[in-house]
Formats: structure tokens, C-alpha cells, sequence
């Protein structure tokens, strides 16, 4: 998008007042959104754009400019913006950018406009046509279809110049199911950095139908038990919980401020021995995998805890200067006109040494959360709350009556020293996270089934007390 010429250029600008670091961020995308609603497609849009930001790092402070003109002259204003902050004497560095690749491989089999928009939209008519037609207590059905091309460039004062592409695709749906003043609703997506082959093993019709089942399912639920009793959550996007009120935590800008339940507790035990915990920005045709971090450091697989012991947090290049570390680049920006902050990738609870079916069996009486909805976390302490969308009563070793209207409530860094049960059936979510930290960045969660012993449930109906 532009030449190392002009990028030195820039960089050279940027230092003239004695920053330490200078650095363009450039980025191109183009998206289509798609949604159906009322048995109607209510939106198409396409959407382009482009722009650069710059940032200028000097001591432990970074100042930043944008700019969506990519001319020559518009990138050195923004360069003597973001250099205005620094002070210092100005200082002459020679800059010599050297292209990286990237060792990993994200390729596109089928591209975007192997189908027409057409035939895209053809596909979420029959996703509410296949939800509909499953059962008359259907009232309501929403479907949804994204892409996303995102490519990015960086340069640096100290000679780096990579570039990534993040191409994007992803279907989702709700279904909403009523019945004698009872509305129950169910909701999944699929997606990954990969083109129109995620519909070779993925199939639309398939996730609106099993939506529908799930929320006429939940229609005839009874009311949820309340009170302390043990609790499985299931495998792949279970692993939520953990990303909320775990994984955030562990994010080194909370870390460094002292706001993190973790601060100062590397090399502590800090989960049950059961518990490993890794955030990889490697894996292929995941939503949060990256060939380059946001800072332009090369992704990385950092393992977070091992066998229970704390061994290291996620560092961006800021954090990673101030507190004398490495980058394991987590550097995510939500696009050229924010400044990269430490953030997860696609971040797991990894496999364990029990058979699923045998961590129900050892219930006596408790829950089995089978999807879990929205929830929120303190960062500081690490308390949660979630809603579970879809439940089911464990007695006496197996699943019987399907529950609604159950929340968790607990504490995360408890929990995950309480766990006392890990399957073996472990599995990523089916690629439709977004996460929130005053940008949005698209990850991955994970999990195998696990089990907590002891754990609050909010529901209406008696608690249940044996285990």
C-alpha cells in the first residue's frame, strides 16, 4: 500500500523529536454482511476501508496519530502529530527495512466470490425455511452471514516491515420458540480465517435446525435448581468462562497495573494440577490466529498455566518494554485508528486424563451446561456471571430434565483451583468469538468437559444439595 521509501520517510518524521520507536500500521479491508430476518433479507452491505496509523513510543508513553488518506504528504502530517507528544532531542537514525515472512500458512481454497451474493443470500432463506419448518412453535428465526478481508502492513524504526492477510467467514443464527407465554431462544454461529471451504465440513441448514431443536427443547424445561451443587460444562465453547474470568486476567496491561488476580503470581500454583492453559495465535483457520501481531511481532503458542502453576502472561510490545519482557504477541488492534493492547488469541483449557461420559457418571445430583450464553467478569477479582441457554439435570450419573433459566455465579481463579475432573474430548469452539475490551477483536476458546465440585447456580426452583 505504500513504498519502503515513503514508510522511511515517515519513520524519520516520527522520530524528529527523540521518540524511541516509530511505527506505521497500515491496513486495507473489504467485508460483506448479510442478515435475514422475518423471512426476509433486511441487509447487504458491502464495505471497504483504508488508512494508516502511527504511533511514536518514548519511555514508558506512546502517542498516536490516523490517518484514512495514505498520501505521502498525509502520513508525514500524521507522523509530525504523533511526534509532537515526544520530547527529546531530535536525533538522525539510519533505517534500513528488512521484508519477514511468516512461516505459517493460512491459505483460501474456495475464495469469497466463488458464490455469488445471490446464491449467499439463497443459503440464509433456507437456514429459516429448514428452522421453521422443524417445529410450529417457531416464531421467530434470525440468520447472518459475514466475510472480511483484512490486510496489514507494518514498518518500524528498527527495520521491520511484515505484512499479514485475515480473511474472515462466518454464518450465525437465532431461534426463537414460543409456546403458552413461554420464549425460549437458541443461538451458535460457525466461522475461521479461511475462504467458502468452511462450508465443506460446516453445513447451515444443519446449525439452524439443531438452534430450533434446542429452543422448542427448552420450551418444556422446569425451572432451574438454585444453590451450591457440582456442575460439568461441556467441551469447546464452554471454554468461554475461562476466557472471561480467567484469560483476561492473565492480559499484561491488567498485570502491570496491578488490577489482575494474577499480578505477581508467576511461578505460583494457581489451578488445580489438572489444569494446562495456552493461548495460540498459530493455529490454523482459527478467528484469533495471526501471522504477525498488530505490533508486527511473530504469533506465538504461550503456554499460560502448566499442570497448575502460573507460568506466564500475554505481553504487546508496550507492556513487554515497560516491564522488561518479550512480546508473545498478543499486540491486537481493532483497526488502524486504535493502538494495539495485550489481547487473547485462541485461548483453551487443554485435554485432560477423564472419559467425558465418565466425569456425568460420577454426579450424583448436580447441572450439565451444555451451551453457555453471555456473562461478564471482574478482572480484579476475578468473580463471574454466566447464563446458560442450554441445561440438563445430572441424577444419579445421567442427563434427564432439561432446565432453563440458570445462571453461574463464582469466583474464576477458585474454580480453577477446584476442578477436579478434565475429559479427554477436548474441543475449539465452532468459530464465532468476539471479544470486547474497548475494541473488538475476533479469538478462539476452548475447552475439553470439565467439572467443578462445588459451584453457585441462580435458578427459581429448590436447590439441589447432594453431589
Amino acid at each position: 500500500m505504500i513504498s519502503k521509501e515513503i514508510a522511511t520517510k515517515v519513520l524519520s518524521a516520527a522520530l524528529r523529536t527523540g521518540g524511541d520507536l516509530a511505527e506505521i500500521y497500515v491496513e486495507d479491508r473489504t467485508s460483506l454482511s448479510m442478515r435475514l430476518e422475518e423471512s426476509k433479507l433486511e441487509s447487504a452491505v458491502r464495505g471497504a476501508d483504508r488508512g494508516a496509523g502511527i504511533r511514536v513510543l518514548f519511555g514508558n508513553l506512546a502517542a498516536y496519530a490516523y490517518t484514512d488518506d495514505l498520501s505521502e504528504d498525509s502520513l508525514l502530517a500524521a507522523a509530525r502529530a504523533a511526534a509532537a507528544a515526544a520530547s527529546g532531542s531530535s536525533k538522525t537514525q539510519s533505517i534500513d527495512l528488512t521484508s519477514r515472512p511468516s512461516p505459517l500458512e493460512f491459505p483460501v481454497l474456495k475464495p469469497f466470490d466463488s458464490l455469488k451474493v445471490a446464491e449467499k443470500a439463497q443459503m440464509l432463506h433456507r437456514m429459516d425455511e429448514t428452522a421453521r419448518g422443524y417445529n410450529p412453535h417457531v416464531s421467530q428465526v434470525i440468520a447472518g452471514y459475514g466475510e472480511l478481508r483484512r490486510r496489514v502492513w507494518i514498518f518500524n524504526s528498527e527495520g521491520l516491515h511484515v505484512k499479514d492477510e485475515r480473511n474472515i467467514v462466518e454464518v450465525r443464527a437465532m431461534v426463537l420458540a414460543q409456546k403458552n407465554g413461554v420464549i425460549q431462544r437458541a443461538s451458535q454461529g460457525f466461522g475461521g480465517q479461511m475462504g467458502l471451504e468452511l462450508f465443506d465440513d460446516n453445513n447451515p441448514q444443519a446449525l439452524s435446525r439443531d438452534l430450533a431443536e434446542a429452543a422448542v427443547k427448552m420450551l418444556d424445561a422446569r425451572p432451574s435448581p438454585a444453590g451450591e451443587m457440582t456442575v460439568v460444562i461441556n467441551s469447546g465453547w464452554g471454554g468461554v468462562l475461562f476466557h472471561e474470568a480467567c484469560g483476561h486476567a492473565m492480559e499484561a496491561d491488567f498485570v502491570s497495573k496491578g488490577s489482575s488476580a494474577y499480578t505477581n503470581m508467576l511461578g505460583k500454583r494457581v489451578a488445580s494440577p489438572l489444569i494446562t492453559a495456552v493461548d495460540d495465535g498459530t493455529i490454523p483457520g482459527r478467528r484469533g490466529s495471526l501471522r504477525f501481531d498488530d505490533d508486527g511481532t511473530p504469533s506465538s503458542r504461550t503456554v499460560l498455566i502448566q499442570d497448575g502453576i502460573l507460568k506466564e502472561y500475554m505481553w504487546d510490545l508496550v507492556e513487554a518494554r515497560r516491564m522488561k519482557r518479550e512480546s508473545t504477541g498478543n499486540g491486537r488492534r481493532q483497526s488502524f485508528r486504535h493502538m494495539p493492547i495485550p489481547r487473547m488469541t485462541n485461548t483453551y483449557i487443554a485435554a485432560g486424563p477423564h472419559d467425558p461420559q465418565e466425569i456425568i457418571r460420577s454426579v450424583k445430583n448436580g447441572l450439565y451446561v451444555k451451551r453457555l450464553g453471555g456473562g461478564q467478569a471482574d478482572i480484579a477479582k476475578g468473580d463471574f456471571v454466566f447464563t446458560v441457554t442450554e441445561g440438563y439435570l445430572i441424577e444419579d450419573g445421567k442427563l434427564t430434565t432439561p432446565v432453563r433459566g440458570a445462571t453461574l455465579m463464582g469466583n474464576g481463579p477458585e474454580v480453577l483451583a477446584e476442578i477436579d475432573m478434565v475429559g479427554t474430548d477436548f474441543a475449539l469452539d465452532p468459530g464465532m468469538g468476539m471479544c470486547g475490551k474497548g475494541q473488538s477483536a475476533r479469538v478462539s476458546v476452548g475447552q475439553p468437559t470439565i467439572r467443578i465440585p462445588r459451584l453457585t447456580v441462580g435458578g427459581t426452583d429448590e436447590a439441589v444439595t447432594e453431589r
